[in-house]
């Protein structure tokens, strides 16, 4: 399918697929909405949220297992790192990508421009580094890259937080199913966090369904809501 580098309303890039209309990211801002769907209401609420009875010391300590499902430019994988090395918290990252993006795209986005260029060495890092291995990108931050398909998913009670960030359901429905949620059910802690930009009644239900408990937020700019979900300790 055809492919190319538009940008965003906040200045930063990401790749379209034109026979979709789809993109990797918002078209309202790439960054903006990796900020607040991921970072804002995934990491910082599991930080701040989920642990509130223990100290800062004893919470960073502790490292976090984080699942992302489409790692795609690595982008949330990126502002995630970053947040990392600001809050000194251990993080161990894996991205799981059925088609992974070539370099020569990755080479046209334009995020560390934007949100770091001093850490320019660790996002070329993320995309040169081989897969299906766990690699330090930094003292506080691990990656490992996976190519498979979600379905093809095994962990069980292996992360902490879970980004969803697949393409759309208008675009791939079977990514959206009670199916592909129980697998991401399996693979969450208890009291884990699951997040993505879709607010859809459909995922919200299918959600549910698989044993998430699930709330509505605002959404990033250019989208009113979004989904939260919970796998609640029993």
């Amino acid at each position: 399918m055809k492919r190319k580098i538009i940008t965003t309303s906040d200045g930063s890039k990401t790749i379209q697929i034109e026979d979709w209309n789809e993109q990797y990211h918002s078209i309202h801002g790439a960054i903006q909405e990796a900020n607040h769907v991921f970072i804002k209401h995934g990491l910082l609420f599991y930080l701040e949220g989920c642990h509130t009875e223990r100290s800062r010391s004893e919470k960073s300590s502790q490292p976090i297992n984080i699942l992302e499902i489409g790692f795609g430019t690595g982008l949330n994988a990126f502002l995630t790192f970053l947040k990392a090395k600001e809050l000194q918290q251990p993080i161990n990252y894996v991205g799981v990508e059925a088609y992974p993006v070539k370099t020569e795209e990755i080479q046209q986005l334009n995020y560390v421009e934007l949100i770091s260029e001093k850490n320019k060495e660790e996002f070329e890092k993320m995309h040169s580094i081989p897969w299906e291995e766990q690699n330090k990108i930094s003292p506080v931050f691990t990656l490992e890259k996976q190519e498979k398909f979600f379905k093809d998913i095994t962990d069980e009670n292996s992360f902490d937080i879970i980004y969803f960030d697949a393409f759309g359901a208008r675009v791939q429905p079977e990514l959206w199913t009670e199916d592909i949620f129980a697998i991401m059910y399996n693979a969450i802690k208890d009291n884990g966090v699951l997040v993505t930009y879709s607010a859809k009644g459909s995922v919200r239900r299918a959600m549910q369904a698989v044993g998430f408990t699930v709330e509505r937020l605002p959404g990033p700019p250019g989208k009113r809501e979004m989904l939260r979900a919970r796998k609640m300790s029993s």
